[in-house]
């Protein structure tokens, strides 16, 4: 009974394996291959969940892990060995900020409601061996596939290779000489997702190099809803970053060596609340990414609160400044037709505030360190029947886009 007891677990590991992303292997996988690769799934869940000196459980099923700060998972990097910790940025940028006549509704963390993180500690929301089977690869998990930004150029001309196939964009970008940094302000949502490996997110993009030249460099944050990366459908705040295009550096929150972070009170990953409902409350937070003239750190702030940073040193291009910035929705699915996934609010831009989802207030850190609104901002869609944006500028809103769509719908098969 015990041997069979012990095949049955193996064969039950192994069509999870084979299942992973709707994808099926080309040949069965062995009990040794099986062995290896719960190993290696063993030996990721040791580096990612660090020692915790207090332990949250969240309403929403999440447990948040007080790790303290000089553990984290980012000086696991090499580059970050003997890493020194900033605490605060030392210049913050200046300029204008944009004052609205629509009352701001506050936004929380659902693990808040049971506890807070104590002093010298920051909360890490811990991956289980259920999250990593989920991904495609032990190697992959917490990575997004290659091709996460728009390639504007395959876009626009069907005759280039679309290196962003499966994903699809409702955006603003804007190309800034020596941009130092972003700020904006994202409406939050909560998407219907079509397919549970789907994912719906709204974010900002700041980016040096290419694609062509596989040294495409990122800093990215923002909101997503991604059933089969959390296991659920709630929105939650998220991080990114690559400096190889998306093929081998970066991941989502701190999934990867890389982001240091300093706040003890927001937890990467973790669920935001509340979410605005159509036509009534609209929800929002301030982001501002910027980059530190003194130290070449690009710092992350959510609200007034400091988050932490990304050293200016696990970069290429983006250790001096960003080229583009870029703000809006994004969706991506890997089965083949059109999916039925909502981006924002699901519903087209035209339908104004309250209704389509918006960024507002959009600013730029220029090479000077000053924030002030973006100039030539260019509208990206590539099926504007299925997801669509509009952009503009007005007294409440400042720089603003309206953006998303409901996917599949009988103009958008």
């Amino acid at each position: 009974m015990a041997a069979t007891r012990a095949c049955l677990v193996v064969l039950v590991v192994a069509l999870t394996f084979l299942c992973l992303d709707g994808r099926a292997a080309a040949a069965p996988a062995t009990a040794g291959s099986l062995a290896q690769r719960r190993q290696e799934v063993q030996s990721l869940l040791r580096r990612l969940n660090k020692p915790a000196l207090a332990t949250i459980q969240s309403p929403d099923g999440d447990v948040i892990d007080c790790v303290h700060i000089s553990k984290q998972p980012a000086f696991d990097h090499p580059l970050l060995k003997n890493h020194t910790i900033q605490m605060r940025p030392s210049y913050h940028p200046g300029g204008i900020y944009h004052n609205s006549n629509i009352a701001p509704h506050p936004i929380t963390q659902t693990w808040h409601q049971n506890g807070k993180c104590p002093k010298n500690t920051i909360p890490i929301r811990r991956t289980n061996e259920d999250d990593v089977l989920r991904a495609s690869s032990v190697d992959r998990y917490g990575k997004k596939r290659p091709g996460s930004i728009p390639n504007i150029s395959s876009i626009n001309d069907p005759d280039t290779s679309n290196i962003t196939s499966g994903h699809q964009y409702a955006i603003a970008s804007s190309n800034v000489d020596k941009c130092h940094g972003t700020k904006a302000t994202f409406n939050l949502w909560q998407p219907t997702i079509g397919r549970d490996n789907d994912f719906s997110l709204t974010q900002l993009w700041i980016v040096g190099g290419s694609y062509e030249g596989n040294d495409l460099n990122t800093i990215e944050a923002g909101w997503q809803v991604y059933p089969n990366f959390y296991k659920d459908n709630n929105p939650r705040l998220f991080i990114y970053w690559t400096r190889d295009a998306y093929e081998n550096t970066g991941c989502y929150n701190l999934k990867c060596s890389g982001f240091v972070q300093t706040n003890n009170q927001i937890a990467i990953g973790g669920t935001l609340s509340p979410v605005s409902t159509y036509g009534g409350a609209q929800y929002d937070f301030d982001i501002l990414v910027w980059k530190d003239p003194k130290e070449g750190n690009w710092w992350l702030q959510m609200g007034s609160d400091y988050v932490g940073y990304w050293p200016s040193s696990i970069f290429t291009y983006l250790a001096d400044s960003a080229s583009t910035i870029q703000w809006g929705g994004e969706i991506a699915s890997s089965d083949l037709g059109q999916t039925s996934t909502d981006m924002g609010s699901g519903h087209f831009p035209e339908e104004g505030f309250g209704k389509a989802s918006h960024v507002k207030n959009i600013q730029v850190v220029d090479s000077s360190n000053i924030l002030k609104p973006p100039s030539d901002v260019t509208t990206i869609a590539g099926q504007r029947s299925c997801y669509n944006v509009h952009n503009g500028i007005s007294d409440n809103l400042g720089t603003y886009i309206f953006y998303g769509g409901p996917g599949k719908n009988s103009n958008c098969p």
